[in-house]
């Protein structure tokens, strides 16, 4: 019985020590719409597959997984502002809603306010605008989450001290008619920077600056960084988390939130290569904290995790059956975005002669389908009658600018109908499929690795994880 007694004391004053030891680095990743498959795909396509599971992406090695459900107030699908809100504050709200209660009428303290009360000093990033829903959720509250120019206002009266990624909506409102908010981060003691040349001066180790806002120079449709597949000059998001580390590293503790946004935004469009190499460029910032995490072992805690599925997305496909071929997804030379566009301006400048003749040239160039006749770079890549009628029919559609009812949703979405026809095809001949243009109401797994890493191993919901982090800043 002594024994015993002795045994149940020292677990107790083991676990007293355990909680007396609270992290004072905190890390928290969000893939937006980066469910389960995506990573699975972003692993697939990262191993060689004579093993599978190597290299591992570095969110897998993590000691601690959960499954974590992601619905919102008021439907089974969340959207991103309802799930950014639970992530940040650890209560439900309804989609569309940043930072407040169902009713609208109840500010909700976020995990970022809460700790920079504390003392401790806060960084913001994402990879989409700095005020799109997610990255909003943890300093704004707005009953929409399309009322940018306001939310943008937030991000500045804040006060936290690290903004990075992509741009802000309206600086100056919808209108154009408002005060910058560039000028007024100025005012309220941001050093904002908006060139490559301006991140690449930046010394964040010995910033003449309390607070900064470095944005992206090379920003594209929506005020977002550019998607990782198209190699742009700009700095990514490794590039911008470690910066942000090097900048509020500090002795009394800090909080950082660093969103893969475009993950989602990529599964919206059904382009798997786009969503794969975002995963992997995202998977690069986490080893930029887990080399934090290495310098301070007992006083960081790392957690990743998704604020819901995109698109459907499941490796598998009914034409291929237990085949897979995810070799294939590396002929995608650009996204989905940058084949839109340059396809949008060949017609409005009158350049697009015909199908066959100014087309199908460019879909191989982009996605690397051929037909007979084409450049032979993998058999595998040749399409089939079928797929041609698919695109042409798709072609068809673009030109002749047709309106879209139900049967013209399930095939193109809101997408431009060749760009994703071809990303439908080449996935599904990789053995990819898709089921929605939308979310999805799976949960997804959240990663821990650190001090307060248990916490996050089971099955709870989105708001847990701002419970857990609450708990251990107390």
């Amino acid at each position: 019985m002594k024994k015993a007694l002795l045994i149940v004391s020292l677990v107790l004053i083991l676990s007293v020590a355990l909680f007396a030891q609270a992290p004072k680095y905190i890390f928290l990743f969000i893939g937006d719409g980066m469910g389960t498959p995506q990573t699975n795909a972003a692993q697939m396509f990262k191993s060689t597959l004579g093993n599978a599971e190597v290299p591992k992406l570095n969110m897998l090695t993590f000691p601690v997984q959960g499954m974590t459900t992601t619905y919102s107030a008021d439907a089974f699908i969340t959207d991103s502002a309802a799930a950014g809100t639970a992530l940040a504050s650890g209560y439900k709200t309804n989609s569309g809603v940043v930072g407040l209660d169902p009713t609208l009428n109840t500010i909700l303290e976020t995990i970022s306010e809460k700790v920079h009360a504390m003392g401790w000093k806060v960084g913001i990033i994402s990879t989409v605008s700095i005020d799109h829903a997610t990255p909003a959720s943890f300093y704004a509250h707005q009953a929409s989450r399309s009322s940018y120019y306001q939310i943008a206002r937030q991000l500045v009266e804040s006060g936290f001290e690290f903004f990075g990624g992509g741009d802000i909506r309206y600086p100056t409102g919808r209108d154009k008619d408002q005060e910058s908010v560039y000028a007024y981060a100025e005012e309220m003691g941001y050093k904002v920077i908006q060139t490559q040349d301006g991140f690449e001066q930046f010394d964040p180790k010995n910033a003449d600056c309390e607070k900064a806002w470095i944005i992206n120079e090379g920003v594209v449709g929506g005020s977002a960084m550019q998607y990782a597949l198209d190699k742009p000059d700009y700095f990514n998001i490794a590039d911008i988390t470690r910066t942000g580390i090097d900048y509020l590293d500090n002795e009394e503790g800090f909080f950082m939130m660093i969103e893969g946004g475009k993950i989602d935004w990529a599964c919206h469009a059904n382009d798997a290569a786009a969503s794969i190499d975002d995963t992997l460029a995202f998977d690069k910032a986490i080893k930029e904290a887990m080399k934090f995490y290495n310098e301070h072992p007992e006083e960081t805690l790392i957690v990743v995790t998704g604020d819901h599925e995109c698109g459907g997305l499941t490796l598998g496909f009914a034409g291929t059956k237990y085949d897979s071929n995810p070799e294939l997804i590396r002929y995608q030379k650009e996204s989905y975005d940058v084949f839109t566009n340059k396809l949008e301006t060949m017609k409005e400048n009158g350049k697009i002669t015909g199908f066959e003749e100014d087309v199908l040239p460019m879909i191989e160039n982009a996605f690397g389908l051929y037909t007979e006749g084409g450049d032979v770079k993998n058999q595998d890549l040749l399409l089939t009658p079928s797929e041609v009628n698919k695109l042409e029919n798709a072609y068809n559609f673009f030109m002749e600018d047709k309106e879209r009812d139900d049967d013209a949703y399930v095939l193109y979405g809101y997408y431009n109908p060749v760009s994703v026809t071809c990303t439908h095809i080449l996935n599904n001949k990789a053995g990819i499929a898709w089921t929605s243009y939308s979310h999805t109401g799976v949960p997804v797994v959240t990663y821990a690795m650190g001090n307060g890493q248990d916490l996050f191993s089971g099955y709870y919901d989105n708001t847990d994880i701002a419970k857990n982090l609450f708990s251990l800043v107390k």
